[in-house]
């Protein structure tokens, strides 16, 4: 893995904001902030691999696996007799991180973890897990990245549940650590949930340890939305300045705002799934300037970043999602054909609009890595979330 910082925000609100370089393994290089694809066993949802090049490359090289997805069908020994993830699925140039939680399937249940290991809800059922046997899917997957096993607790518990998921993630970093593959890039896994101190607390004793970056967890479990800029800071200025930091659970494009002006360069998020499962698209523009003007308060399921393709009034729409967008269903298909898809539940809709809305949200971190560069993200980020609370309320008035 190789990492650096190219530069740093300018705007006097968002100083930690930064653009960078990582690379890993045989993925190119990518530009940071940047994305990590969700999948369900290494793949995308919808996108089969055959489909994978139809993606902005090589934005789209970085893939999400939660290693829990494997605890049903093919064995985790099978994959590894295999020669590994890569080989098995034939993404010799793509870059696997692999994290526990995955926001869609394998969900923490705090109530259920405790002191040998991680509790989740799976599509097998509610699972412990443990320190050496997550290291032993670990050391069969072969991922290029991996973070260490975490104990996450919602913002609502007691102040000792959260200083004790702080003790336990610590201790599971050391054992993961000591059990860790040669070849994978740890990232320690740091949580405190919506205690302040308690964050600061885990990552400065995750910075002690001996990781290559750091995977920022708890996040997306009931803290409100003011309280979690302070609670990234606190994360952020105890971790050194040349170390890549991951996150889970910001997946909004108001959250990964709030992420990239704490510091943040690697995000895990479901968002581009839960739209494509619910049939919406992402049609905000990338240019921030201005927003299409025939989004109209119309009740076409619109809230000025999304338009639900399953509303009647696309039926006869013989136009593109987005006029200028350039990925394949835009170029090729309308929402008319997207809209009879989905009433008569084609599969071929979620791909089609997996790969406009993956096409469009990895243009948006474009956006905003433009917008570090030339000393603007603050105006960016203001503009952005302006608009967004202005149409709320427009929204709230009409009702």
């Amino acid at each position: 893995m190789k990492f650096s910082v190219k530069a740093w925000s300018t705007s006097k609100g968002n100083p930690a904001a930064r653009t960078g370089v990582f690379q890993l393994g045989n993925c190119p290089q990518i530009e940071t902030p940047a994305l990590l694809l969700s999948t369900r066993k290494g793949l995308p949802h919808f996108i089969s691999p055959d489909l994978l090049p139809s993606l902005p490359l090589p934005d789209s090289s970085l893939l999400h696996v939660s290693p829990l997805h494997f605890m049903e069908g093919i064995s985790s020994k099978t994959i590894s007799s295999i020669g590994g993830l890569h080989k098995m699925l034939g993404l010799h140039d793509f870059g696997l991180a692999a994290v526990a939680r995955d926001s869609i399937q394998c969900l923490p249940e705090s109530s259920a973890s405790n002191k040998l290991g991680a509790s989740f809800e799976t599509p097998c059922g509610r699972l412990l897990i443990k320190p050496a046997e997550y290291m032993g899917i670990i050391s069969s997957l072969r991922p290029n990245l991996w973070a260490t096993l975490a104990d996450e607790v919602p913002a609502w518990v007691s102040k000792k549940r959260n200083k004790n998921s702080v003790d336990r993630t610590v201790k599971w970093l050391d054992e993961c650590v000591a059990l860790s593959p040669a070849g994978g890039v740890a990232f320690g896994a740091i949580v405190g949930g919506s205690d302040v101190e308690e964050r600061r607390r885990c990552a400065q004793e995750v910075v002690k340890r001996n990781v290559s970056g750091y995977w920022i967890g708890g996040f997306g479990f009931g803290e409100s939305t003011d309280e979690r800029p302070a609670l990234l800071s606190a994360v952020t200025d105890s971790l050194p300045k040349d170390g890549p930091r991951l996150i889970s659970g910001l997946g909004l494009p108001e959250e990964v705002l709030q992420g990239v002006a704490a510091g943040i360069d690697l995000f895990d998020s479901s968002y581009i799934y839960h739209l494509t499962i619910g049939g919406f698209a992402l049609t905000f523009p990338l240019d921030n300037k201005t927003y299409a003007s025939d989004l109209k308060l119309t009740g076409m399921g619109i809230d000025q970043t999304k338009i639900n393709l399953k509303a009647t009034v696309y039926r006869k729409d013989a136009t593109p999602i987005v006029e200028s967008c350039s990925c394949y269903t835009c170029q090729n298909h309308t929402k008319a054909y997207i809209n009879h898809l989905l009433n008569v539940h084609e599969m071929l809709a979620q791909i089609l609009l997996e790969i406009h809305n993956t096409h469009h949200y990895l243009g948006f971190f474009r956006s905003i890595r433009e917008a570090i560069k030339e000393g603007r993200f603050e105006k960016f980020r203001e503009m952005f979330v302006e608009k967004r609370r202005n149409h709320l309320a427009e929204v709230a008035v009409c009702a």
